[in-house]
């Protein structure tokens, strides 16, 4: 049993002997509570005290049970305390009490069930995005690399409600499940979705079919690493300068270029703008390479009258400080249309 139960079974145990010593000596001696209580403390706490009034022979024996008793329930509390104190537990259980009060203040996050390979490097591409995200992994061993590593995380299984739960699954904005195990892959998926129908899943398949299995069990969305690094190897073959070019577009490591997508919100000014009107590219310097409309369409290498639609998703290649201006372009324009329109609304 954990230590720490002990302890608290201890003490629980030893504050009903403070009861059962104080009632005992009211009933048997006819002491008021105080005396009673002062009698019941110097007696489980040894202190080699006299009585506070004679011992009849019944309260002698119950007292006489009482030491013996309570002896031994104080042995047992220095024993849990020696031991905590001996394995650090109680810098691990402030830590963990300090990591749970930073998941709880999570919002909009991700839960990344799996710390492997493909976990790892997910961490690794979230960090460097300052995206906000919590791991879930169960190995023990794996425990101590996470803290070595830093990463907020939580020790658990993903395919349990109270794991995901605590997790902050209901105010997460997506879940990735990149545990090793197609099987416990559908499981968890199968959970996430329950406990929140909205939320965004991306699943890995290890398996040929498994996909299929993913997907009905919830999963927005299916990768295999096993097909993604294949499929990549190849065309780092036939077509060696276009891999080259998307690793510099996708790469974190390069930030010479950089490929971003960007929502337009219902309410922005450039709603209903085509690309050419909205100077994204002259005024800005990017490149507008596809427009995913808000009904799921992609458009590829749209024409320069292609219309811009509320909800529409941009996808980007330009400069990371060209990204970074038109973000903030749209995200202003934005908040200048809801104000105009609050302020019209209440003329």
């Amino acid at each position: 049993m954990d230590p720490v139960r002990h302890l608290k079974i201890s003490i629980f145990v030893l504050l009903m002997l403070v009861s059962v010593g104080t009632s005992g000596f009211m009933v048997i001696e006819s002491w008021r509570f105080l005396d009673a209580l002062y009698m019941t403390v110097i007696t489980l706490g040894t202190v080699g005290f006299k009585e506070i009034h004679d011992l009849s022979d019944n309260g002698k024996i119950f007292t006489m049970i009482l030491i013996v008793v309570g002896v031994s329930v104080l042995g047992y509390i220095v024993g849990s305390l020696a031991q905590i104190m001996f394995e650090g537990q109680i810098q691990r259980i402030m830590g963990r009490k300090r990591v749970e009060k930073m998941i709880e203040a999570l919002h909009g996050h991700y839960i990344i069930c799996g710390f492997g390979r493909i976990g790892s490097l997910i961490c690794k591409e979230f960090k460097a995005n300052e995206l906000p995200f919590v791991i879930v992994e169960k190995n023990v061993e794996t425990m101590e690399k996470l803290n070595e590593e830093g990463y907020l995380h939580m020790r658990g299984d993903a395919t349990l409600d109270e794991t995901l739960l605590k997790a902050g699954i209901k105010r997460a904005k997506g879940l990735i499940s990149v545990v090793t195990s197609d099987t416990e892959n559908v499981y968890i998926t199968l959970t996430a979705r329950g406990l929140n129908p909205d939320l965004y899943i991306l699943a890995r398949s290890g398996e040929e079919g498994s996909d299929i299995k993913l997907k009905r069990a919830g999963a927005n969305k299916v990768v295999s690493p096993y097909i993604i690094g294949g499929s990549r190897m190849a065309q780092s073959v036939l077509r060696p300068n276009v891999v080259d070019f998307i690793e510099i577009a996708t790469g974190s490591e390069h930030m010479d270029l950089q490929m971003e997508e960007i929502t337009i919100p219902d309410h922005s000014a450039f709603a209903g703008e085509t690309l050419v009107s909205s100077g994204f590219r002259k005024e800005i310097g990017v490149i507008i390479v596809g427009i995913k409309k808000s009904h799921g369409k992609m458009v590829f290498n749209p024409h320069s009258q292609a219309k811009i639609e509320g909800g529409d998703t941009l996808i980007v290649l330009g400069e990371p400080q060209s990204i970074a201006k038109l973000e903030d372009l749209v995200e202003r324009t934005a908040t200048d249309s809801v104000i105009k329109k609050h302020r019209k609304e209440h003329q």
